[in-house]
């Protein structure tokens, strides 16, 4: 993460970002009124959480293999648990907003770019145990951290896939046939986000939905948000900073938000 980068984008985000009482779209207003807000705290919150503290507590260390743009914080091949946890996974509230984004739209095929240790991804497959959650990741020693945390949460319906996004991908959207609800969260650079989107492209339907994290992890990374909600498939999309929703439903004109959060 670009720090200087991503303060100046947050601060412009702070002034420029909207609540609930100046959207005067009925689907964004639902939005944020039944998804955004809603503050119940589900049956799976507390399970995962315990496991995020879990991993935040392991210096044990491991050989990582990037392909992608890296950490900017940690340059070495060998990390600890610890840093990965902390640095990788969707903070608790956004990890928890994909949870209620599948529990309101009713997501059924998901697919996640970007496993890491798996946190996210026990979100993603929480909502209901019997919709499979195809997960993919570069680094074969992390995939098989996710692999023993998602042992043991008990998730059979994850699928974890390990190996370059550019040789799995396609495979893997062949196998789902449809692609309900995309979160890209690996990579970070520019083209590559681009080719993921394109490639992914065919497998959704008007009512899929597209989570884009790190929006504004550096300038590549915001440009690659401008360029897809500027897409001419992409009908609405909603900026909360850390995250970017895109939708591409037809009952509607091209908007864009940016919504406090």
């Amino acid at each position: 993460m670009n720090k200087l980068f991503t303060t100046k984008e947050f601060l412009i985000y702070l002034i420029k970002s909207k609540s609930k009482y100046y959207i005067h779209s009925p689907f964004v207003y639902t939005f944020i009124n039944e998804v955004l807000n809603d503050k119940r705290s589900f049956y799976c919150y507390e399970e995962i959480e315990s496991l995020r503290k879990k991993l935040e507590a392991n210096d044990a260390r491991i050989e990582v293999e990037d392909f992608g743009a890296g950490s900017l914080l940690e340059k070495k091949n060998t990390r600890t648990i610890s840093f990965i946890a902390k640095t990788s996974a969707a903070p608790k509230k956004y990890a928890q907003l994909l949870f209620r984004i599948i529990l309101h739209f009713k997501c059924k095929n998901m697919l996640e770019l970007g496993t890491s240790l798996g946190v996210t991804t026990a979100y993603l497959s929480a909502v209901n145990q019997n919709e499979k959650v195809f997960t993919v990741e570069g680094s074969q020693s992390i995939a098989e951290e996710a692999a023993i945390n998602f042992s043991l949460l008990n998730r059979n319906n994850i699928k974890l896939i390990q190996g370059k996004f550019e040789e799995k991908l396609i495979p893997t959207l062949v196998e789902m046939k449809q692609v309900d609800l995309l979160y890209l969260d690996g990579n970070h650079r520019l083209n590559p986000t681009l080719d993921y989107f394109n490639s992914c492209l065919p497998f959704f339907t008007e009512y899929s939905i597209v989570v884009m994290d790190d929006i504004y992890w550096s300038s590549e990374m915001k440009q690659a948000w401008e360029q897809l909600k500027n897409h001419s498939s992409v009908t609405l999309s909603i900026d909360l900073f850390r995250m970017g929703i895109l939708f591409f439903r037809h009952d509607r004109n091209k908007e864009h938000f940016r919504l406090y959060f």
